[in-house]
């Protein structure tokens, strides 16, 4: 009796778990291919973020402070993504034009879901927080 309980509540959470596919993995990837805009409030600082999303797997990450403290602050990263069918990866390969070395994490992963045509939100599980971006034009900057 125990064993066949187990055994129905590993399905009921497999089940539970497996989101119902409206598009395959290669259309999310093709949707997520172009310039993205995240722009919020953190510690007292407005940050306007723009991810920039190649075909090729490549992506640019350029971000502008536009807070009290930091006014004017401007950073520029770059690396590989990939998505993984609910996860929108980054390998970060360079920070501010320099290689990324120890101590730093040079990854990020957010499960990702679309909210609208034209934006999507991200959750971080690790540190639970979900923030938002909407597709821009390309060449837009922060």
């Amino acid at each position: 009796m125990r064993r066949r309980f187990f055994s129905l509540s590993l399905l009921a959470l497999a089940a539970g778990c497996e989101p119902a596919p409206d598009e395959s993995e290669s259309e999310t990837r093709d949707r997520l291919v172009g310039t993205w805009l995240r722009d919020y409030e953190e510690d007292g600082t407005h940050v306007r973020r723009i991810l920039v999303l190649d075909a090729d797997g490549r992506f640019r990450e350029m971000s502008r402070s536009l807070g009290p403290e930091q006014a004017g602050a401007t950073h520029a990263h770059e690396g590989e993504w990939l998505y993984d069918g609910t996860n929108l990866k980054r390998r970060y390969k360079l920070i501010d034009g320099k290689p990324v070395s120890a101590p730093t994490i040079p990854f990020l992963a957010f499960q990702i879901r679309f909210t609208g045509s034209h934006e999507f939100t991200g959750t971080d599980n690790v540190r639970r927080r979900e923030f938002r971006y909407q597709r821009v034009t390309d060449g837009t900057l922060p």
